[in-house]
């Protein structure tokens, strides 16, 4: 059997972004990011910082749940 590697942080945004109901453009614009870093993103070329990812989760309305929280519940 194959083990598959859990999806980084980074990997499920890039997913929320391309499924979701808002434009690559849209979220940047909405974000204040810059388009182009956005798009080096997506592709795995580059990094978002800190602040851009907080921007970028506020547009989204994004929250981070824990694995662990969940269990524990």
């Amino acid at each position: 059997m194959k083990r598959t590697r859990p999806k980084t942080l980074s990997d499920q945004l890039r997913e929320i972004i391309e499924t979701g109901p808002l434009s690559r453009y849209r979220i940047a614009k909405d974000s204040r990011v810059d388009a182009s870093q956005l798009l080096r993103f997506m592709r795995g070329d580059g990094r978002l910082t800190n602040d851009s990812l907080d921007r970028i989760g506020g547009v989204l309305k994004l929250r981070l749940v824990s694995d662990l929280e969940r269990e524990m519940k």
